[in-house]
Order: C-alpha cells, then structure tokens, then sequence
C-alpha cells in the first residue's frame, strides 16, 4: 500500500511517523523544504519514507504524486484543502485533511455525488479540533434521546506556563490570531448565531496536575456541526482553553488595534499592526524546549429513558519526551494518520464527502487512539 502526505510541517510530519511505526505501508511525504524534519522523524530513517519537494501551486506535480497512491492525507494549510480534494476524487484516491475553514469544507461537500460513484471517501476536519473533539461529541449526541445542549472544550498548553500570556505557540501564531478575531458559529435555540471571539469565558476543571483553565470562544473548531444539527438541538459552543487570565490579555491587545489588518503608516512606511505584533511576539511565544499537553472536554447533556444525563468524554495528553513529540502533534497529526488508513482499509462509514464526525466509526478509532497512548475518558 502506498500513501501520501502533502505538507511536512509538524502535523504532516507527525502523521509520517505514525504511519511508519504502526503500518507496512510505503510512505511519500511531500513539501517545498522536505528535508527539513523534525529531529523525531529524521531518527526514523526507514526505507519506506520517501521525500519529494512540492509546490501545492503546481497542480501538475500534484497529480503525478497522487497517480498511485491508495491515500492522500493534508496537511497544507486550509486553503489548499479544496484543490488537492478535487485532485484526489480524479484520480481516484481517498483524500483526508485537517479542515478548519467551514466554507472550504462546504465546498468539497459539493463532490459527494462523484465521490459515490467512484467509491471514494473524502475527509475534511480530521485533525484534533475540528476531528476528534466532534467525532466524540457526535457519539455523545448518539448516546442520547434527546439533547439540549453539546458543549466542546480543547487546548494545546504548556506544562509549565509562563507569564504573561501563559502560553507557547504550538502550530501557528498566525492561524491562533485568526481564531482570537474571528467570530464563531454556535447554536442558541438551535439557530447558527454569530459569537464574538474571547468571549463569555468560563472556568473548566480537570484532574491534577492540570486544575482549573478557561475557556472563551474561538472560530473554526466546530466547523459546520451548528448547521448540521441546527433545530434538532438547542445549545452548541466549542470554546478554546487557555490558563486563567489569557483571555482578557487578549482582548486587551485586539481592542488597541494591535492584531488589525488595516494597513497604518509609521513614519513613512506603511505596516500592518498584526505583522508588527506576530514578529515581535512569534520568537517569545515559540520555545521548542517548552514540553506541552493537549486538554480536551466534551460534554452533551440531555435525556435517556425519560431521565437527564450528561455524556462527558475527557483527555489530557502530553509531551512524549522519549521520541521528542509534542502532544499537539500526537493528537492532530496521529488523528490525520488513523483517518488515511481507514480510508484506504475501506473501514470508514461510508463513500462519499463526509466530516470526520459523520464517516470515522467511532469505536475502531477510539481504540486505534488508545493504542497510541491517546486514551479518552468517558463519565456518563
């Protein structure tokens, strides 16, 4: 068996790792700088992983890499996702992404009808958030007769925080600050509504050593779910967790202007704040030594049997020190990784353009998680 992974940041690198260590499938990992890995990919030195450099631009070298693969897994940026999807259904390839922008994934949802024909499964959002935490909250809203409310809780944290902010880059300051200024989708009295982002924060508990975090919400996590189950449930947030106090900093920051895009002119030369602000900010926010754990909570709460009850799913996970991988890259690009080989072991629920939450069957994943030392906790 062959697969593909398109884009060897963290995520994609990560995804190679696993699918090195727990397949015997050869593995082409393709991307514009593919010889620079992360220090735990590059100890694996198997003989089945293959580098190609790749320009997501040139759609040609894209369809000769997916020509004979069984699998293609994405982790480009979003807003690749849409071409590469398209790409993959001519060839007849099952494709899987990371997801996070709800109109791009609307947009492959328009292939569905091919991708039945031709007896192909096209994934969006099967990273961590979107992926796992709605995969989960969709099987606590299975669980139920009725419910009234599906709330989802997720964030990449350091162990260790420190001040101010609390907090370590773990993907994308960039792609963080689009969260932290765009509004999000949620559902109140089962209408999609439009929150403002850092807003109506809240405290969440988990078990020690982690305790008490926040939770504000953020965009792009619960992807098209508010549609999906729009008048069937009343109540649907994902908020984003951080250690008490982030938000308001935030907030603070984003309402002097400091994360605008607007152009401004300072003395004579024309900058926009945010870039001001990630360049200053991005080089005191990324320490690679910083070891990190990933929180995730799903609660669904509603009826069963005529009496109230609330279905929780819970994880911690964290840094694994003996390979040098990070939790945020264990639950995202491990997630991708189980998603592709489904896909390809033809174990996913069916053909077609579906969300993680609506083709991954749920137990098969869970367990193929565990199996990875990512353990989900289940309360009901």
């Amino acid at each position: 068996m062959r697969m593909l992974i398109l884009g060897a940041g963290l995520q994609g690198s990560a995804c190679a790792w696993d699918l090195l260590r727990t397949t015997d499938t050869d593995v082409t990992l393709a991307d514009q700088n593919p010889d620079a890995l992360p220090g735990f990919l590059k100890a694996e030195k198997s003989k089945r992983l293959s580098l190609v450099k790749f320009d997501a631009r040139d759609l040609d070298a894209a369809a000769k890499l997916l020509g004979d693969q069984h699998a293609v897994m994405s982790a480009l940026p979003y807003y690749f996702n849409g071409t590469m999807a398209r790409l993959a259904l001519e060839h007849g390839v099952h494709f899987s992404d990371l997801g996070g922008n709800t109109e791009i994934v609307r947009e492959q949802q328009q292939l569905d009808a091919r991708a039945r024909e031709k007896k192909i499964s096209i994934m969006p959002d099967c990273g961590l958030a979107p992926g796992m935490v709605n995969i989960l909250a969709a099987e606590g809203i299975r669980r139920l007769d009725s419910v009234d409310a599906v709330r989802l809780y997720v964030g990449g944290l350091p162990q260790a925080p420190k001040p101010p902010l609390n907090y370590n880059i773990v993907y994308s300051l960039e792609g963080v600050l689009d969260y932290y200024t765009t509004p999000s989708w949620v559902l109140r009295d089962g209408t999609p509504v439009m929150v403002e982002a850092l807003s109506e924060i809240e405290s969440v508990e988990f078990p020690d050593p982690v305790g008490r975090l926040e939770a504000f919400h953020t965009a792009g996590g619960i992807s098209t779910m508010p549609w999906d189950f729009s008048e069937r449930i009343p109540t649907m947030e994902y908020k984003t967790l951080r250690y008490p106090g982030h938000a308001d900093i935030m907030r603070a920051i984003r309402e002097l202007g400091l994360l605008d895009l607007d152009p401004i002119a300072v003395d004579g030369t024309t900058v926009r704040p945010r870039d001001v602000f990630v360049a200053l900010v991005n080089p005191k926010l990324r320490r690679p030594d910083v070891e990190d754990l990933v929180a995730l909570k799903v609660m669904v709460e509603g009826t069963k049997g005529g009496a109230p009850k609330t279905v929780t799913f819970e994880l911690v996970d964290y840094f694994d020190g003996e390979h040098g991988i990070s939790a945020m890259e264990r639950t995202t690009g491990y997630s991708l990784s189980i998603t592709g080989q489904m896909q390809a072991g033809g174990r996913v629920d069916r053909f077609g353009v579906t969300t993680a939450w609506e083709g991954m069957p749920f137990e098969p994943y869970v367990k193929a998680l565990a199996k990875r030392g990512i353990r989900i906790q289940e309360r009901s």
